[in-house]
């Protein structure tokens, strides 16, 4: 058994091995992944630099040419200079400066607070263009806690020796269906068989030895990959039609048995769906199982767009597809079969249950096993350009409004400045953009 960092012993004591140093725990993991999308720039950023490169040397020439002029139309060096400082202070590109990463800086610390990790800056401007998500089944939109729900069997072994050995062979995997095998195995106590030559055959199942006996777990693709004859199509089909994961069982190259597995519908999974439905955002079910069981399962959860029957590099073909019909596409999965689906999306997004290679590849990483995490990424990618646009839009009318002041333009009537108060109504235009940009802290 695991222990967190943070639990308590109430009663008796326990003795306990730590796994990780300080760098590696969850924790400095969290603080290492905001500290690089911090050092990143959305594209967002980049353009508010490029501004401040131009809006900066003109400026400068604002002032040199106001300084030229005051001198020639008779004004004194002392007035012509005062002008001159006034105008480069009063048009200090600060607030320019603090527009857009104030913003994104609040904006991830909002979503690390909300469970949600995000590794790049430029996901929270991209987030609010998001208009197909794309889900994994089993681990993604179920909990992939998987049960086992019925056993056809074809053989003269008992249950017990039966699921013994697919037990066996499905202790080396590290698919969710797999621990539905081992939980079966540690509830009625039977051992577990030595396995050699175990083969995960991606997409399809597994293959191994028992005792020089070659065994194959797996979807139906797994028979016509070795070329199996299948006389059990319609058992298939009801299985399925009830909602449940395939898994055929093969020895010597004889079918033994079909299995349903029977996964749970994560909670919150139906209401994010229909969330997302209202928004005008497609949704669509990728899964390497059969067609019933993933429309049984997606009919239940409220996707009417369902990809059944595919291969890892297959679900990483449907994204770039999607892509083609100028789809902006989220991808969101757990398992390794999902990793090339991920790093191909313009956003993957990765839950907290999922493999290490599911999270290298995924730009986000919900630290919570809640879907609604998608829809607070979303919203405060919304908030987030909306406010650097605020903060934009009063850093550049600041300047439009006070560098006409600062040049004496509004003299005749009676309104000037001079550097102290330049510098104050500096201040003031940067403080107004923080203020603005803190109030995402609020939503």
């Amino acid at each position: 058994m695991k222990v967190i960092a943070g639990s308590i012993n109430y009663d008796g004591y326990i003795e306990y091995k730590a796994e990780r140093i300080g760098r590696e725990s969850t924790i400095s993991e969290i603080v290492r992944l905001v500290v690089e999308a911090s050092n990143t720039k959305a594209p967002i950023a980049k353009i508010a630099d490029k501004v401040s490169g131009v809006f900066v040397p003109i400026v400068i020439l604002i002032s040199i040419l106001t300084f030229i002029i005051y001198l020639l139309i008779g004004q004194g060096l002392d007035i012509a200079l005062t002008t001159f400082v006034t105008v480069l202070v009063v048009a200090c590109p600060c607030s320019l400066g603090l527009a857009t990463p104030l913003a994104i800086v609040i904006a991830e610390g909002l979503c690390a607070e909300k469970g949600i990790l995000v590794k790049k800056s430029e996901i929270l401007e991209n987030a609010q263009k998001i208009d197909t998500i794309v889900f994994d089944k089993t681990g993604t939109l179920t909990y992939g806690k998987l049960k086992i729900a019925e056993i056809i069997n074809y053989s003269k072994m008992s249950e017990n020796e039966l699921l013994k050995i697919v037990g066996s062979v499905e202790s080396k995997s590290t698919h969710p269906i797999g621990n539905a095998f081992i939980e079966y195995l540690q509830e009625n106590k039977l051992d577990i068989l030595n396995v050699d030559e175990f083969e995960n055959l991606s997409g399809l199942g597994i293959k191994a030895k028992i005792k020089n006996d070659e065994i194959l777990a797996g979807n139906s693709k797994i028979l016509k990959k070795f070329e199996i004859k299948n006389e059990y199509n319609l058992d298939e089909k009801r299985l399925a039609e009830n909602g449940n994961s395939i898994v055929y069982v093969v020895k010597n190259r004889e079918i033994l048995a079909l299995i349903g597995i029977n996964d749970i519908i994560r909670e919150n999974a139906i209401e994010v769906v229909s969330s997302l439905s209202k928004r005008k955002i497609n949704t669509i079910m990728l899964t390497g199982d059969n067609e019933e069981t993933a429309k049984k399962i997606a009919e239940d959860i409220g996707i009417s767009k369902v990809i059944s029957n595919v291969l890892p590099m297959q679900k990483a073909e449907t994204i770039k597809n999607l892509k083609k019909e100028n789809k902006f596409v989220m991808m969101c999965g757990d398992g390794i079969n999902d990793s090339p689906a991920l790093a191909v999306s313009d956003i993957g997004v990765s839950v907290n249950t999922g493999t290490d290679i599911a999270m290298d590849s995924s730009d986000v990483i919900l630290t919570r096993s809640d879907l609604t995490s998608i829809i607070n990424l979303i919203n405060i990618s919304k908030k987030t350009i909306r406010n650097i646009k605020q903060n934009l839009f009063w850093a550049f009318f600041y300047n439009i409004l006070m560098i006409p002041i600062a040049i004496g333009v509004l003299k005749p009537i009676g309104i000037s400045i001079n550097p102290m108060l330049a510098s104050l109504a500096m201040v003031l235009s940067s403080i107004t953009v923080i203020l603005n940009a803190l109030r995402l802290r609020k939503n």
